[in-house]
């Protein structure tokens, strides 16, 4: 929601407030008066808001926007300006009485002598509004203004419905004059109704009549001395009794008591779905929704006859059925309004908690019920039009924070009222309607297109006739038809395929040899969810029971079959007389044919009405009755198929069984029993059977066959075959898991991807060269770390293909399909509104979650609330463990805000229930185990549920997200902290403070409140800042840093205890376990995703080079190479010539050189070692530390290097700089390996390879003996001690290139270099070029605690 007060909190209200929010004053304040309709009549002065050009908006938007999700800034437009004009309106004295659509009504209810001064005052509130809000400019290009009406006079109202849901209306003359001032009025113009004109201060206006209209168009106001309208304001105040009289809000019906009559009378007018979700307490910002939705817009038009008491009982009899009807169907009565002929009733299917599958089909069949209805009585209604739309839009809150109204805002809203304008007396729908009911074609009519006001295309528009039974039979076809190029996964020429359907075709293979060989029927029944692949399995048992010569009889139904009689019958056997496809005047001819020799020809005239023939009524039949008739028919089928199936087998093929109406379950049972038969039919469980099939089911000839979902394995293998290719990335096999085992879901999710044209595709076969770009890597990426499958029936000579994602995609954000995210969406609605609300906020960390950020993104949630709830979701599968079999981590993975949360948590819950016992008893009574995170088992549940949220607020909650992670974007407590980029916020932070200003740019949108609060608190890392696991900091830590080391020997005493604290036996480490594997996955991960979708690209570029590091780290060098590709396409294409490189994120050189590092690495692990040498010379030159290029620079550099090689050799074995690197090694390094060691050898130079070339630390040759995922010194055999000297004590101390960085500065005047003057240089490739220059001064540093070893050294 949007408030007109920028800067402001948004307030929390108890109940009441937030229901007295949603109404005008006129509900608020009203005395129940008895059994409805109640009317009542008061006077007073009617303000009526037009926002002209907001249509015209929408159908701009519908036709430019690249996708639906883009539709919600609509609503953000339209929200954001009128959120200003009843803020305005409110101090002014208004009172709001509806928002509909594009119009705005306010009334101020007054006595008749007070008429004339208030009409004064929204005189002036009108000529305020237009002259600040008249007109506002879109960046769409289309400009909203307004159209201002005013009447004053009697006011009618008219509460309409029952004890569990009710409606106001304002009706009246003046009521008109209102709306009718409003169509005079051009936009930015004023006009008052003859009558409100009667009735002001004429001498106080500047107007012009329009006499033909007999209306005024107000100009401006007069300034006639001595009149002040400060003092006309004062007076006016006396007049309104609920006008606020605090500065904190802008009405006094928020600040009310709390009382049971008021809460039970103002529920009543909120719909339900919204009552549940103010109950459980959600703010206002978390109830809009950004879903598909199917509208119904029914208005009645009644004779001007009609008198009001009477036009009220009409409208009160019209709302209860049409709420009755609507509610049956699964949808909700939204609202009711007048218009000048009658009154509109918007019904809306699939609100929050209402989504229905076939809610299209419903919404149809309830809008005919009602026009049905409404004609019964044409006394009563003199015209009923209805329309039924069904497309995306806003559902949500729209308003100030003191008066807001839940509404639906989108162009399919705007498409309904121009429907009922276009086919007045029609049920008419749109195309997507028609389209999505699954009913026959021949409940339809398509209307001639016409003009509608401000909808360029609004696409084609059928007339609904209604359920009816039509001359034609059902389909012969199944839903899916075979694939010869993608046969059934587990056979058919696959053998090596998965056999996740081979045991569903054994079943079937079975039933058919016990038919033959026992000669009695035999049904398989396949029961599964949609999408499971039995329709395909049917389609495969067609193929292969029509190979061996069997007569198949295939049919499909649908929902709209199971409502006619023995439908089901009619057709197979209207296929089995192959009359189904033949022209009508042959049908008979054929049908006879069938029937001679076995049915007398005297019965045939049974088969009239059912087969659509016309044979001559015999004298037998003409004295049976009905009963008997239908005893007979069904004995003469029987009869032709027993003698059909001596020849030949007979099968039955049903797709969708459930739709099969009660008469043919009863046909198919005894006919299962009387002959030999085969009947494969498919079911979705989630129908419920009639009495007679669940009967059939129970016989003993008839087997129910679950089918479940799909394997992984065969998942991937389906998604090659719909993409055509043998291998796909590791990325896309991730984005895959939204299937969760479906194949539908597989197949819709792949073409959607082609559709988009998100993929490319590389030739397997085809040999490149080595890559020299970086950008041409991708394909050799894929062959690297290929999906082995291919083709079984692949022939020599086939091109074979793999793809990969374009890298400017991002999976994470790709819109769902509709299909699916319909399907998910209904699933979502199904649980209660708390769950939906935990799993909406899930669904905005990510996949994988952990519990103390998702209790800080739920408002008010105790930790007791968000166990119960997690332990319900968990129950139905919807969230899951990540993986039980693993050991759960000793010590929590988030330290720092696990401790802060639980620790708030625990002072709440002793003041509430007495102290943390109630919540250790809670997590014993749910037993959940002791790790705290979780992961979504229904992947596809997650990204419907991110996709509701409106834009606006999916980008404050993802600045919440990265606020809370943005601390723990480090190395785990076992590595003691740090960057995974050595010391990276340190060069960030000392160029964002060059620059002034920070590197986190916040995301300014002028609706949001909520946004620009979040901004603030999202920063970069600082350096100053300790890293958030070192809270806790060791022991041997803190024994370390109390002591105070005077002289190098005590210093170097203490680092030899410490090594004694290692294990004597086997002289290993005591380390913790890593959890860097988690941070990742957890922490920078899910931050590379916040930042992207919240547009804060430069932040994006940090976390993901530190992510990229921390896969290199974990040996992950496919991930290091997928975080780097998302960095290279936000940098953007380079450029052919340096001059023009310009990147798209702005970067400082020491981020750019870190990029080319870690390229340059990754390159290397991937064998292309020419590429990597050049990323290598690239970072180098950014860091102005060039290779040498001349033979003699060659020759130079080896020599020194030889010569600095025997100098580490001669080393003693007691070297002090040893020593120091074995503490800051013991201390800062945790081994992955239990039982590894660090040893200390110094490297030589292998294979004569000069080690100016070993330039990233993990860019080396094999023949180096290093230990798995442990990072030594690269540069070894520079890395010999050098003196210089203390000005301030002449001492000579050795300097050595530690692990990480060093810090470089120059020299003060007798002193140390401070560390607050030090200059950051954080490469290892860095610390090669500063060893070489005479001018520097190095200050030693721990390479992961960033603490100066320096400092032990101050008392030298």
């Amino acid at each position: 929601m949007v408030t007109g007060r920028r800067d402001a909190k948004l307030p929390v209200w108890p109940v009441e407030a937030r229901l007295a929010a949603l109404l005008p004053d006129l509900l608020v304040f009203r005395k129940p008066r008895g059994s409805e309709p109640e009317l009542a009549t008061a006077q007073g002065v009617l303000l009526g808001v037009h926002v002209t050009g907001f249509t015209a908006l929408m159908d701009r938007f519908s036709l430019t926007c690249k996708s639906e999700r883009d539709m919600d800034k609509l609503a953000h437009i339209f929200s954001y300006y009128i959120s200003d004009i009843v803020e305005h309106v409110l101090c002014f004295g208004g009172d709001i009485l509806n928002i509909t659509g594009n119009m705005l009504l306010a009334l101020w209810r007054v006595e008749q002598n007070q008429l004339s001064d208030i009409i004064t005052l929204v005189a002036k509130c009108s000529l305020e509004i237009q002259e600040k809000f008249g007109i506002y400019h879109t960046r769409e290009g289309q400009d909203l203004q307004l159209k201002i009406g005013l009447s004053a006079g009697r006011i009618s109202q008219v509460i309409v419905g029952d004890e569990r849901q009710q409606y106001l209306l304002v009706i009246g003359r003046d009521v008109d004059d209102v709306r009718l001032a409003q169509r005079l009025a051009q936009a930015n113009e004023i006009v008052l109704s003859w009558n409100c004109w009667m009735l002001c201060e004429q001498y106080m206006f500047e107007v012009e009549i329009m006499r033909e209209d007999e209306a005024v168009k107000l100009r401006d106001m007069r300034i006639i001395d001595p009149f002040d309208f400060d003092e006309h304001f004062d007076k006016c105040l006396d007049y309104l009794p609920h006008y606020r009289t605090s500065a904190e809000t802008l009405r006094t019906a928020l600040e009310l008591d709390p009382h049971s009559d008021l809460d039970q009378k103002l529920r009543k007018h909120i719909m339900k779905n919204l009552l549940k979700k103010i109950d459980e307490g959600q703010p206002v910002e978390y109830v809009s929704e950004f879903r598909t939705v199917t509208l119904v817009l029914v208005s009645l038009e009644f004779h001007k006859t009609a008198w009001m008491l009477h036009l009220c009982h009409l409208i009160q009899e019209s709302a209860l059925y049409i709420s009755t009807v609507i509610e049956k169907g699964g949808g909700q009565l939204s609202r009711i309004f007048m218009f000048e002929k009658g009154c509109m009733f918007l019904c809306v299917f699939g609100l929050p908690g209402d989504k229905k599958p076939d809610e299209c089909a419903h919404a149809l069949e309830s809008s005919f019920s009602i026009f049905s209805f409404c004609w019964e009585n044409p006394a009563k209604t003199k015209l009923v039009s209805i329309s039924i739309t069904n497309g995306p839009v806003f559902c949500g809150v729209v308003g100030a924070v003191a008066r807001h109204e839940y509404t639906v805002i989108g162009p399919k809203v705007s498409l309904a009222a121009r429907m009922i304008t276009a086919y007045p007396g029609l049920v008419s729908c749109d195309e997507i309607t028609y389209l999505r009911s699954m009913l026959p074609a021949y409940n339809f009519k398509k209307l001639p297109e016409k003009m509608m006001k401000n909808i360029s295309n609004p696409g084609k528009i059928y007339e609904y006739l209604g359920h009816r039974r039509c001359i034609m039979f059902g389909k012969r076809h199944l839903a899916r038809k075979r694939n010869k190029n993608r046969p059934l996964l587990g056979v058919l020429g696959a053998p090596c395929l998965s056999t996740d359907r081979e045991k569903e075709l054994e079943a079937f293979q079975m039933a058919q040899q016990r038919c033959l060989h026992q000669k009695k029927g035999q049904a398989v029944l396949y029961e599964g969810g949609k999408g499971y692949g039995k329709s395909q399995l049917l389609a495969e048992i067609n193929f292969l029971t029509q190979k061996e010569g069997h007569r198949v009889l295939p049919l499909m139904l649908k929902e709209a079959d199971s409502k006619q009689c023995f439908y089901a019958i009619q057709t197979l056997m209207a296929i089995f007389f192959e009359i189904d496809t033949c022209p009508a005047y042959y049908r008979q001819e054929c049908l006879q044919r069938h029937l001679r020799g076995i049915v007398e020809e005297q019965l045939h005239c049974l088969f009239n009405d059912l087969l659509f023939v016309k044979f001559p009524l015999s004298f037998k039949v003409s004295h049976m009755d009905d009963v008997t008739r239908q005893k007979k028919v069904k004995a003469c089928f029987i009869k032709v198929l027993q003698e059909a199936a001596r020849e030949t087998p007979l099968i039955f093929l049903i797709d969708e069984a459930q739709y099969m109406d009660a008469a043919s379950w009863e046909f198919l049972e005894t006919l299962l029993s009387s002959m030999p038969i085969i009947m494969v039919m498919t079911l979705t469980p989630i129908f419920t059977l009639c009495g007679w099939a669940q009967h059939f089911l129970q016989s003993p000839q008839a087997i129910l066959m679950p089918i479940t979902k799909l394997a992984t394995t065969s998942l991937l293998r389906m998604a090659c075959w719909e993409l055509g290719v043998v291998s796909i990335p590791q990325e896309l096999q991730i984005y895959l898991h939204r299937c969760f085992g479906n194949p539908l879901y597989c197949e819709v999710l792949c073409q959607d991807l082609l559709s988009k044209d998100m993929l490319l595709f590389h030739d397997l076969q085809k040999e490149e060269e080595e890559n020299s770009k970086w950008e041409t890597l991708s394909a050799n990426a894929m062959k690297s770390i290929m999906y082995s499958m291919f083709p079984a029936n692949s022939e020599e000579g086939q091109e074979l293909y793999v793809c990969t994602v374009k890298d400017d995609v991002n999976l994470d954000t790709v819109l769902l399909p509709p299909f699916l995210k319909e399907i998910a969406v209904s699933q979502l609605d199904q649980l209660s509104p708390e769950e939906q609300l935990l799993v909406k906020c899930a669904a905005i960390i990510g996949h994988s979650f952990h519990i103390d950020l998702l209790q800080h993104l739920l408002p008010g949630w105790d930790k007791n609330k968000l166990l119960q709830v997690l332990r319900a979701l968990v129950d139905i599968h919807v969230l899951c463990w990540p993986d039980k079999s693993q050991e759960l981590p000793a010590e929590p993975i988030l330290v720092p805000s696990s401790i802060n949360i639980i620790d708030e948590t625990k002072e709440k819950k002793t003041k509430l229930d007495g102290g943390s016992a109630c919540l250790l008893r809670l997590k014993e009574e749910l037993s959940l185990p002791q790790t705290e995170v979780l992961e979504f088992g229904v992947p596809l549940l997650r990204a419907a549920a991110w996709e509701l949220w409106p834009k606006e607020q999916q980008i404050a909650l993802h600045l919440e997200c990265a606020c809370f992670l943005q601390v723990l974007a480090c190395r785990c407590g076992s590595c003691h902290g740090g960057d995974f980029v050595p010391f990276h916020r340190f060069a960030v932070c000392s160029t964002k403070n060059s620059k002034g200003t920070s590197r986190f740019c916040p995301y300014r949108d002028t609706g949001s409140v909520l946004t620009q609060v979040i901004t603030e608190k999202l920063q970069l890392p600082s350096p100053q800042d300790s890293f958030p696991f070192q809270m806790k900091p060791s022991r041997t830590q803190e024994a370390f840093s109390s002591e105070c080391c005077r002289t190098e020997e005590e210093f170097l005493d203490q680092v030899k205890r410490k090594l004694a604290q290692t294990s004597p036996e086997k002289d290993l480490l005591t380390t913790k376990p890593c959890h860097c594997k988690d941070i990742l996955k957890l922490v920078l991960s899910p931050l590379t995703q916040h930042c992207l979708v919240i547009g804060e690209t430069t932040c994006a570029f940090y976390y993901l080079l530190e992510a990229a590091a921390a896969s290199l780290d974990l040996s992950d060098n496919y991930m290091a190479f997928f975080y780097l590709r998302k960095a290279s396409s936000l940098l953007g294409q380079p450029s052919a010539f340096s001059f023009l490189k310009k990147h798209k994120v702005k970067i400082c050189q020491f981020e750019e050189a870190t990029f080319c590092r870690l390229l340059s690495e990754v390159c290397f692990n991937m064998g292309h070692i020419t590429l990597a040498k050049k990323l290598a010379r690239k970072a180098l030159r950014l860091l102005k530390r060039n290779f040498p290029w001349t033979w003699f620079g060659v020759l130079f550099q080896t020599f020194l290097e030889k010569y600095w090689h025997p100098c580490t050799l001669s080393q003693p074995p007691n070297n002090p700089i040893r020593r120091i690197w074995q503490f800051c090694s013991s201390s800062c390094i945790a081994c992955p390996y239990s039982g590894s060691s660090i040893t200390w050898r110094p490297q030589p130079v292998a294979t004569g390879l000069p080690a100016w070339l070993l330039l990233c630390r993990r860019i080396q040759p094999r023949s180096l003996q290093m230990k798995p995922r442990l990072s030594l010194p690269m540069w070894s055999s520079l890395s010999s001690p050098r003196a210089w000297a203390s000005r301030t004590s002449g001492c000579t101390v050795s300097r050595w290139p530690f692990r990480k960085a060093v810090y470089v500065g120059s020299p003060g005047r007798d002193c140390w270099p401070q560390l607050s003057s030090c200059r950051p240089w954080p490469t290892p490739s860095s610390a090669l070029a500063i060893l070489t220059s005479p001018s520097s001064w190095i200050w030693p540093v721990c390479p992961c605690t960033g603490e100066s070893v320096g400092a032990h050294f101050s008392g030298l």
